[in-house]
Formats: structure tokens, sequence, C-alpha cells
């Protein structure tokens, strides 16, 4: 269902691509989403100090809050992946939260958006695992007796192609069923009534994925650290 309004793909209209925007709004979207993240980030650590600002104590407490929650997880030797699941976990976040401004769309409620992820996750868990153990990572696909291989090879490589479904689907399969949902109310409540009870509700999916999203490749890089059982 075609989103009712969206400012930035009316803008691309002015400048005369309005077939690029209509066909790709997640790519015009997700630069906005970058441009966002990165302007925060520079706002954010622009005045660092000693003493801390009110500011900086807020994004103090989240950055150390996923760090911890991710160290108890991975233990000490994970901490090095804080910048990717930290990178992770915000970008989906705020492109969530995107599609409950009026105007805007949520990049992730295309599948493209949340099949780029979900591959930048399980290629860099591979990469994790040559990373710790060299060529004998295979030993992760190979089972612990060697007449198994047959069987678990092709159940390891199966489970492996399946994370990529179930991390691009589910994310994309909530964020465009509430971008549905939400449409469906407006055609029928109005503008101004249909929003409200849902407003709070968005707020809630969208971080409930975020972390999922966030959790899941945190277990699938321990994982990739841990020896071959």
């Amino acid at each position: 269902m075609e989103h009712p309004y969206l400012f930035f793909v009316k803008l691309f209209e002015a400048i005369g691509l309005g077939g690029f925007a209509h066909e790709y709004p997640h790519v015009i979207y997700t630069w906005v989403v970058m441009v966002i993240l990165i302007g925060g980030g520079f706002l954010a650590v622009k005045g660092l100090s000693l003493v801390p600002t009110k500011g900086q104590n807020f994004f103090e407490i989240i950055i150390s809050g996923m760090e911890e929650f991710m160290v108890d997880i991975t233990g000490e030797e994970g901490r090095w992946l804080l910048p990717l699941t930290a990178t992770i976990f915000i970008y989906i976040l705020a492109a969530n939260l995107m599609g409950l401004i009026p105007g805007f769309y949520p990049p992730t409620a295309s599948l493209n958006t949340t099949l780029a992820c979900a591959l930048i996750v399980v290629v860099f868990t591979h990469v994790i695992g040559i990373k710790y153990h060299g060529v004998k990572y295979i030993k992760h696909f190979l089972g612990p007796v060697w007449w198994m291989i047959p069987i678990i090879l092709p159940i390891e490589i199966i489970g492996h192609l399946a994370r990529v479904l179930s991390l691009s689907f589910r994310l994309f399969g909530n964020m465009m069923g509430h971008e549905l949902v939400l449409g469906i109310l407006l055609a029928l409540a109005g503008l101004f009534f249909a929003p409200l009870p849902l407003m709070a509700l968005g707020i809630f999916v969208s971080l409930v994925q975020a972390f999922v999203f966030f959790l899941l490749s945190i277990m699938y890089f321990t994982g990739a650290m841990e020896d071959a059982h």
C-alpha cells in the first residue's frame, strides 16, 4: 500500500528525481536517518568534558548500558564488537521510529533495508569465526564426529542461511505491518484520531524490534567466538 504523503519524495520530485524517489523511498529515508545520526553523533561528542553535561550523561548511559549488556553475554573478549552492535541497534531504532513522523517512511519497512542489515550481521559472524579459530572454524559446521558430517553439514548451512531470512523478514514484517495498519486506520478514522492509540504501541514495537535484532546479532557473534562442540 502506498504511503499517503512522503515529504522527501515530494522534495525529490521538485528537483526532477521523482522516478527514483517513488521507486526507492527506503534509500532516500536511509540517507535521512544517516544524516540525523551523524549529526546527532557530532553534537554528542562536540562538548565532551570531564564534568558531563545532561546530554553527555544521557548518551553515556545509553552506550554504557548496551556495552554492559553485550559483555554479560559475550564476555570481556566481545567488548570490541560494541561499535558494530551499537550502530545496528541505533540505526534500526531510528529507522523504525521515523515511521511515526507524518510524511516520513521507515526504511526498515522495506525488505531491501532489512536484508542488507541481516547480511552484514551474518557475514560478519563468519569473519569473527575465522578471526578466532582460523581454518578450524569449519568444525562449527561438521558436528562432533566425522561420520555425522553428511547430516550436520547441510543442517548447519541451512541454519545459517535461515538466519538471514529470520533477521530480515521479522523486522520487515513487523514494520510493514505497522505501516499498513496505520494507513488503514488513517483512511477509516481520520488524520488526527487514528494515530493517537498507535503512537505508544508504535514506539514500543520500534524499540522491541531493534532490541531483538541487536540481541540476535550478539548471540550469533558469541556463537562464532566459542569453540566448536
